[in-house]
């Protein structure tokens, strides 16, 4: 069986723990995460990360820190119509008025000309673009257009660790940026996530609105400044109790963090042999469309292309022992959940992904060998697709 993801923590890696474990009376959140998170900023070029229990988490925390901030100028965010559901539901589940832009025909991420059009009509206080299978949006013209605007740019970079960009590793190009560490990512700390930002002031929030809303992770001044804006006296003893902001429990655990130092240190080797598997898919698959972007390096989720029968192609590979998926979600707009609160979204592109989207395996442990396997299969019944062929 070829799968689409194979784990990333080695028998060694499992023993360790196991030591550790037992030499540890504490295993929740505690000094490990702050190493970890430490460690995380570092790798990613970023002044602040905030250890969470999922890439799910780190998305919600992003989206109710913002919220409790008094920093957006109106609840509007435009959000990309090809995405994941939990880039979009915490939007909704919170109270903003969502907008799905389309996606481009080229690197799969919030198309230029869309996005324009939908800040001038729209004027959101937020925007989230996906960096879908690794690849960068467009992410400089991005950038500059919400800046022109005084709209806030986030990131879900859950399936694009250690791609880079514009001089940056992705998902240090807006106010926050969110990874994901389940099994099946680049590394995986069995579940769990990060949020990055270079703001202080929302870094704190993170940390509150992680653990209840209350105040125990912020640094002193912080606190007197919420204390005071709090207009109570909070003693030290009642400030133990205290809850600042509505918050949830995010909170991962130093178990995961242990894994997480670890498995940083074989993301490198990792993120590398997932873009020489995505260099060797698409010289193998040269007919078919293929992900190309403003990317400098791709450290790359899975290979995504466009089929005429995707279903078609999907059943002849598992019944030849290999696993594919949809093209992620194709268009958020026409999914259940959406259709039921929202009304059908239609948009070109993303429509065009969810009627021939398809991605391939890729992870660090496929061979030269077995991606030419996967080939073989794919083209004995794959048609290619292009976003100019009308459907």
């Amino acid at each position: 069986m070829i799968r689409l993801a194979e784990q990333t923590i080695s028998e060694e890696e499992l023993h360790r723990l196991s030591e550790w474990i037992l030499k540890n009376e504490k295993l929740t959140k505690g000094p490990l995460t702050e190493q970890f998170e430490e460690a995380f900023s570092q790798y990613i070029g970023s002044k602040f990360s905030v250890f969470v229990n999922s890439g799910s988490s780190a998305n919600l925390l992003i989206a109710q820190a913002l919220k409790v901030s008094g920093r957006l100028k109106n609840n509007r965010v435009i959000l990309p119509a090809v995405s994941w559901v939990t880039t979009v539901t915490p939007f909704l589940q919170l109270g903003f008025d969502v907008r799905l832009c389309d996606c481009s025909s080229t690197d799969l991420g919030l198309d230029i000309s869309s996005l324009e059009q939908m800040i001038d009509e729209f004027d959101p206080a937020l925007v989230v673009l996906v960096n879908v299978l690794g690849h960068s949006n467009e992410i400089i013209s991005i950038r500059s257009l919400c800046e022109a605007h005084g709209v806030f740019l986030v990131e879900d970079s859950c399936e694009a660790l250690g791609s880079e960009s514009g001089g940056r590793r992705l998902g240090c190009h807006g106010i926050a940026g969110s990874f994901s560490f389940y099994y099946g990512h680049h590394i995986s700390t069995i579940e769990g996530g990060m949020v990055v930002t270079d703001d202080e002031e929302l870094w704190s929030l993170m940390k509150s609105v992680r653990s209840h809303g209350w105040a125990r992770d912020v640094d002193s001044k912080t606190l007197k400044a919420w204390k005071k804006n709090a207009g109570a006296e909070i003693d030290e003893f009642r400030n133990l109790y205290t809850f600042y902001h509505s918050g949830f429990n995010l909170r991962s655990t130093d178990l995961q963090a242990f894994l997480g130092l670890s498995q940083l240190e074989k993301l490198p080797e990792i993120s590398e042999a997932r873009s020489r598997n995505f260099a060797q898919y698409r010289v193998r698959l040269g007919d078919f469309f293929v992900q190309t972007s403003c990317t400098q390096f791709v450290s790359s989720f899975a290979y995504g292309t466009l089929v005429t029968s995707p279903l078609e192609v999907g059943s002849h590979l598992k019944c030849n022992n290999v696993e594919s998926r949809p093209l992620i979600c194709g268009n958020i707009g026409r999914h259940p959940f959406w259709v039921s609160e929202q009304g059908l979204s239609r948009n070109k592109n993303a429509d065009f992904v969810h009627d021939f989207g398809i991605y391939l395996p890729n992870h660090h442990l496929l061979s030269a060998d077995e991606i030419n396997r996967v080939c073989d299969l794919f083209l004995e019944v794959a048609e290619p697709k292009q976003f100019n062929q009308s459907i």
